[in-house]
């Protein structure tokens, strides 16, 4: 019983430390990401280039059509932000109700257990997908020279 109130503890103060991120942490964040997508696309269509023996008129026009592309895809963000936070502002309602629903069926050890298993499960799956997208992340052609040919 110690541990698992121990184990609670240093989840929920690990949880605060991690909570503590400034928005100017998040802007600096954000444009480090927008510098390094900048990046790579600029080496993927430098590669596009070598690979395929593009003239400059073609890597011009891939280039405003990526550009073009890009705007389109952001002009649909913002159309669907307002339905897209409708639906999040939904889902917290009917986790709420969920919560206040298990409160009441439930004794309260029960409950302080059935939190802290949801916690511990949200947080396996956010490590989770950070482990998958940093798999994603990771270059394509990972063949051994020799076996490429």
């Amino acid at each position: 019983m110690k541990k698992l109130v121990l184990a609670i503890a240093f989840i929920g103060f690990g949880g605060l430390a991690m909570a503590q991120t400034t928005p100017q942490d998040k802007k600096a964040k954000r444009a480090e990401m927008q510098q390094k997508f900048q990046q790579r696309e600029q080496e993927h269509l430098a590669k596009m280039q070598k690979d395929l023996n593009l003239n400059q008129a073609q890597v011009d026009k891939i280039k405003a059509l990526q550009d073009k592309r890009k705007a389109e895809m952001k002009a649909e963000f913002e159309k669907n932000k307002g339905e897209r936070q409708a639906r999040m502002e939904q889902m917290k309602a009917k986790r709420a109700q969920m919560d206040a629903d298990m409160k009441q069926i439930l004794t309260p050890q029960q409950y302080d257990k059935w939190q802290a298993d949801r916690k511990a499960k949200m947080e396996q799956r956010r490590m989770a997908m950070k482990e998958r997208g940093a798999k994603m992340h990771k270059p394509m052609n990972t063949m051994a020279p020799d076996a490429a040919k």
